[in-house]
């Protein structure tokens, strides 16, 4: 029994529980252990259930979280009661760590889960493309711009837009993206209608962003817009 440990040193433990119900089905249950101090120092285990969601049947192609460490479990925690409101997020972490299955894992436990996920590596864009991608552009705006496309915010209305590898974004365009983020709205790129999107951001990154804020590398206005909520992954050693 897992919680025997408990019993040893005192200090509260974390198990992930399936339960069979009378009817077959499997419920996945995170329990969270505590000891309750009685009379004359007898010990008593106080149990705290958080039912987690049924998991979708996936098959073994599907990219999915999957871990069972006290580390990973207390990620998880977070990042649920994370999906619960609507303020931006920045994932911190390691390169590999799964920071879009994170993203994925916020916006499908979300109000937004009915609407789009979009990914973007910032830094796989070229700076000359970067704001015809996030805003999309009119026909004619630029060579080669043969019709009308719509952006990333756009195309992500009602739903999440994932900006992975936030720090890479070029400073020029930080002030642009700053703007739609305070007013939700918009300009493609040679286009005079305003537009407006309803989106929420989940940001992520590998360095420290306040570091290059202090390099004058990236806008400490847009850092606090996009840092609503700061939530680190755990390695995966």
């Amino acid at each position: 029994c897992p919680h025997q440990a408990l019993f040893q040193s005192g200090q509260f433990v974390v198990v992930l529980h399936t339960h069979f119900h009378a009817d077959g089905q499997t419920e996945s249950t995170r329990i969270r252990g505590h000891a309750i101090h009685g009379l004359n120092g007898r010990i008593y285990l106080g149990e705290i259930l958080y039912p987690l969601e049924v998991e979708a049947e996936l098959g073994c192609e599907e990219l999915r979280m999957v871990g069972h460490s006290p580390a990973f479990l207390a990620c998880v925690d977070n990042l649920a009661r994370v999906a619960d409101c609507e303020a931006s997020v920045l994932l911190h972490g390691e390169s590999g760590v799964g920071k879009e299955l994170a993203a994925r894992f916020v916006h499908d436990r979300s109000t937004r889960a009915a609407g789009p996920f979009i990914a973007i590596n910032c830094a796989a864009m070229p700076e000359s493309m970067f704001e015809s991608e996030l805003f999309g552009h009119e026909k004619g705006a630029f060579t080669g711009a043969t019709g009308q496309k719509k952006g990333l915010f756009e195309l992500a209305d009602h739903g999440t837009l994932f900006l992975d590898e936030v720090a890479e974004i070029p400073l020029p365009l930080q002030a642009k993206l700053l703007r739609v983020l305070e007013a939700g709205e918009f300009r493609r790129v040679g286009g005079t209608q305003t537009l407006k999107a309803d989106v929420r951001v989940v940001s992520a990154t590998n360095r420290n962003l306040l570091n290059r804020v202090d390099q004058k590398r990236f806008r400490q206005d847009l850092y606090y817009r996009l840092a609503g909520i700061e939530v680190t992954l755990p390695p995966l050693r």
